[in-house]
């Protein structure tokens, strides 16, 4: 369990209701539990202007802390001579967390939407890292992959697919994973050429930061909502309306008491839930392990040296079957003599 998990229930966790479903919602993916990145297209300013336009770029993530759905790392690029005019003072885009939900998915939906001053200037991406990649990473039994290893590889790489795309990146803001200071100077050894700012609370500091996390929370937020139909066709009566995943099972969040009875209520006690839950969650762990919840399966230890034999231990060598110089057994070499062990 990472220390995410303890993190206190903000604006940001609030349900949402009328939910913008951008083109980063990949609804087969987010049911099969699979992790996946969306690009948006090259906008065609940058695209017909692709060396002399400079770019500033932003990354940030929502739901490190959920027990479900995915973590989601948004990045947002555009012109520098744009960066503070076209989104703080035009659209005045904040933190995800201070902004309202709708007011989330209305600066989402103008992002995606040809015409807008934000489409045509504005380039962005998503990584969503399913809940259960999450987990699989940080239940490995040897050579851990912790969720900051994984959130570093996931911003490295969607930056490095906007520079593959030819983009002219100059400038890169980033909300910290850990320690600033060390998160930079990995990232400076990796992109080199271009100028680096590591920061607490980005988001709030720096409007392409503010905007990636605009991005990757109203993803998070559908996505999270796909994840709730595998349940709500199942749960709900024909004749009645389909309750939200917000109505459900909350925000996701281990502090929402909807959240902690959705996981009492859909638990096997075999295979504990779906896609959607972190199982290496505490929260989890602790009602699969709970004493009459769970069922307990006893793995062999690969180890052992009782357990692990080999192929040929149990091939009959020809010395074990000649006793006394007798002739050999007719039956036993019916069908030939075995091959001694050593001949492997």
């Amino acid at each position: 369990m990472e220390e995410a998990e303890s993190q206190d229930l903000t604006q940001e966790d609030v349900p949402t209701e009328n939910i913008f479903i951008a083109p980063s919602i990949h609804e087969a993916d987010i049911l099969a539990g699979v992790s996946y990145t969306h690009h948006s297209p090259i906008p065609q300013l940058i695209r017909d202007h692709l060396s002399s336009i400079e770019c500033v770029l932003g990354v940030d993530e929502a739901g490190r802390g959920p027990v479900l759905g995915p973590m989601v790392y948004g990045l947002l690029y555009l012109p520098l001579t744009q960066h503070t005019t076209l989104l703080a003072q035009t659209h005045r885009f904040d933190d995800s967390k201070v902004l309202k939900p709708q007011v989330r998915s209305n600066l989402m939906h103008a992002i995606c939407t040809p015409g807008t001053d934000l489409f045509q200037n504005c380039g962005w991406a998503t990584r969503v890292m399913s809940a259960r990649d999450i987990s699989a990473g940080m239940l490995k039994p040897a050579g851990v992959y912790n969720l900051n290893a994984q959130a570093m590889d996931a911003t490295v790489q969607l930056i490095k697919d906007v520079f593959a795309q030819g983009v002219n990146v100059k400038e890169i803001y980033i909300d910290t994973i850990g320690k600033a200071d060390v998160y930079q100077k990995k990232l400076e050894r990796i992109f080199p050429t271009t100028m680096i700012t590591v920061a607490e609370k980005a988001d709030s500091l720096y409007p392409c930061v503010s905007a990636a996390s605009v991005c990757a929370k109203v993803t998070r937020d559908a996505a999270l909502e796909v994840s709730h139909q595998a349940y709500s066709s199942s749960d709900t009566p024909a004749d009645e309306p389909k309750a939200s995943g917000a109505d459900t099972w909350g925000t996701g969040y281990p502090s929402s008491a909807k959240t902690v009875n959705w996981l009492k209520e859909h638990m096997d006690p075999l295979f504990g839930w779906g896609n959607e839950c972190r199982m290496s969650w505490g929260t989890a762990k602790d009602m699969l392990e709970a004493k009459g919840n769970g069922i307990k399966v006893e793995w062999p230890d690969v180890n052992d040296d009782e357990q692990a034999r080999r192929m040929t231990d149990f091939y009959i060598t020809t010395s074990a079957m000649e006793v006394d110089d007798e002739p050999d057994d007719e039956l036993a070499t019916w069908y030939g003599k075995p091959v001694p062990a050593s001949t492997f």
